[in-house]
């Protein structure tokens, strides 16, 4: 039995008219009726009455019309599922995010432009540190993620996207506070909150270089454990920290935010994703981060 046989069937069930069901299949009306005879010879049964100038389907042709519908619907629902999945329109899409990224306006525009394009992918996100993130993409846990660079990932494709200013959290009342921008040099004397070194070491090892760049070593006062977290440590009157500029989205009270000099010290947000990735879903979303990415430089 052939999908071919089961749309001649219903042609003719819906005309109930070997004629007009050939017309509109847009062949000639004998391979029609030999195509209906091969295949009630198949099922061995007559599934329509043939009379001079008309059908009529039999009881058992009215029970094969029902399931042959439903036959050719799942088909066509099935074929138009595989060409959405081939166009990445279908699926699911696992994206990680560095906690502090999230502050930065471009994740939430991708994310939905993403969506916009392609509402027909599930997508899934998880927040965490850097590092976690590489290890679950390297290790096919995820399929690619938003990280800050500075960052060893040889084993993945970089995409830079935006590159972004450190900034001094200063707790309020603090002398520098009055300033419009601070040298680096400046905090030499204050006690510096940080994040582990462990969730992101590359960042970790720029910012003390920078300090050290400055003349002086960092007193680190206390480890916070995420980036953005360190805000709120300062506002605690732990000491100053630094951070990329989007997370001054945070209006904690009791903190001043300000420039560096010189722009002495910087981040870079940008994608990450295994090398040679067959995923058509996976790729669309690179595209589109790098349409958005490139929209937000001009």
């Amino acid at each position: 039995m052939e999908f071919r046989q089961l749309r001649y069937f219903l042609a003719v069930a819906e005309h109930l008219h070997f004629t007009l069901a050939a017309e509109r299949l847009g062949i000639a009306q004998p391979p029609l009726s030999q195509q209906i005879l091969k295949l009630e010879k198949e099922i061995g049964t007559k599934l329509f009455m043939r009379y001079p100038r008309r059908v009529e389907l039999t009881e058992a042709g009215v029970i094969f019309k029902e399931h042959a519908k439903r036959v050719l619907d799942e088909a066509n629902d099935a074929l138009e599922h595989v060409k959405k999945a081939a166009r990445g329109e279908s699926g699911h899409l696992s994206i990680g995010f560095a906690g502090s990224t999230v502050f930065h306006p471009l994740v939430a525009t991708t994310l939905r432009q993403f969506r916009q394009s392609y509402p027909g992918v599930l997508i899934k996100t998880e927040e965490s540190n850097s590092t976690a993130l590489l290890d679950k993409v390297i290790n096919s846990q995820m399929d690619c993620a938003i990280v800050r660079l500075p960052l060893n990932c040889a084993e993945l494709l970089t995409v830079p996207l935006v590159e972004e200013e450190m900034v001094a959290v200063l707790p309020t009342g603090h002398p520098l506070g009055r300033l419009r921008s601070v040298e680096l040099a400046q905090l030499a004397c204050d006690p510096f909150i940080i994040f582990p070194r462990s969730i992101g070491p590359d960042l970790y090892d720029s910012i003390i270089s920078a300090c050290r760049s400055a003349g002086f070593s960092p007193r680190i006062e206390l480890e916070s454990p995420q980036l953005s977290s360190t805000v709120n440590m300062v506002a605690a009157g732990f000491g100053v920290t630094l951070i990329p500029a989007s997370i001054r989205q945070i209006h904690a009270v009791g903190v001043t935010y300000q420039k560096l000099r010189h722009k002495t010290l910087k981040t870079t947000i940008a994608l990450v994703f295994r090398p040679r990735e067959k995923s058509v879903t996976v790729r669309n979303f690179v595209e589109n981060l790098r349409i958005v990415g490139r929209q937000k430089k001009e």
